[in-house]
């Protein structure tokens, strides 16, 4: 009885041959969620470009009467048709500027803290978690709290500086507790979480070897800290940082509860101020004629290029120090 060989598969003949299949299903699957990719990516570009075009077109008859000199006008007068920003973008660069200030060291020290092995690991995870849940908390419930509690506790300190202090221009005035200085101490704690979360996410993620190299050549565990891990970890770092200074820019409710939402330009921290989300949620609702509304659509078009032009600085350093 002849026996017949067993058919072989094409998979199976062309590996033999050292012949390369195309793989048909493969290609469409890469290539196609390459171009969906593209498209998405694509798409949120058309609506940001498409959002920028709405707002502006809405403010055009605030940009065509003001101009440029909007920037730097202090007016703000809905009776008389008077629209300055200039009170506004103090208010919001210098309240995120005293939060970022406050954030920044305390979010590294966190990060640290809980990335080594300072303390036991049945402390550093609650400590994680428990910065980390107040990222969940609401904007108006952080106001609420700021206005009944924050307020009332932080006002002796207030007028201690401005008694001790009050021939620095910063404390020159007196406190009443809603005022720059208190906004920025509160949104310093929402925005804490950023910088803590991501600090500790870089810091543990620097490979273990950096530790153990640089302790093997006789370096303190300080020394390891601030000259190895810190700088390894800078890039992830600065992003947190700008990450959490664009949520500052842009935090609404909380700093219209406790700034003081007085449209004026003082030196003194201890003074009311006026953000720019804060006079948009003031008073687009009530906005009336083509001025007004139009005035606040411009303010807004103010804080979309603050944030974008942080934004775009954060992926520039990150880039800048990851190169080095």
């Amino acid at each position: 009885m002849t026996s017949h060989p067993e058919s072989k598969s094409t998979s199976e003949i062309a590996n033999e041959a050292d012949i390369k299949v195309f793989d048909t299903t493969g290609y469409i699957l890469e290539n196609g969620f390459t171009v969906l990719v593209k498209i998405f990516g694509l798409g949120m570009l058309a609506l940001l470009l498409f959002m920028i075009v709405v707002v502006a077109y809405q403010a055009f008859p605030a940009i065509q009467t003001f101009g440029i000199p909007f920037l730097f006008n202090t007016e703000w007068n809905v009776g008389s048709d008077e629209f300055g920003a200039a009170p506004f973008i103090y208010g919001t660069l210098v309240s995120s500027a005293i939060a970022i200030s406050i954030a920044t060291p305390v979010g590294i020290a966190i990060g640290i803290t809980t990335s080594e092995n300072f303390v036991p690991k049945n402390v550093r995870i609650p400590i994680a978690y428990t910065i980390e849940l107040i990222a969940a908390i609401p904007s108006v419930i952080i106001g609420l709290w700021g206005i009944f509690t924050f307020v009332p506790a932080i006002l002796p300190f207030q007028i201690w500086l401005n008694k001790t202090f009050g021939w620095f221009p910063l404390f020159g005035t007196e406190s009443v507790g809603f005022n720059v200085l208190t906004a920025g101490i509160l949104l310093a704690i929402m925005i804490l979480p950023t910088v803590a979360s991501i600090s500790r996410d870089v810091l543990v993620a620097v490979p273990p070897e950096f530790r153990s190299a640089s302790m093997g050549l006789g370096a303190t565990r300080w020394e390891t800290i601030f000259r190895v891990i810190l700088p390894a970890a800078s890039p992830g770092i600065i992003g947190a940082i700008l990450l959490a200074l664009g949520r500052a820019l842009g935090e609404t409710m909380a700093v219209t509860m406790v700034i003081g939402n007085s449209p004026t330009i003082s030196a003194s921290l201890l003074d009311p101020g006026y953000s720019i989300p804060a006079v948009i949620a003031n008073e687009f609702a009530e906005a009336a004629g083509a001025l007004h509304p139009g005035a606040l659509l411009y303010l807004g078009l103010i804080l979309f290029g603050l944030t974008l032009v942080v934004n775009i600085g954060a992926v520039l350093l990150v880039q800048i120090f990851t190169k080095d």
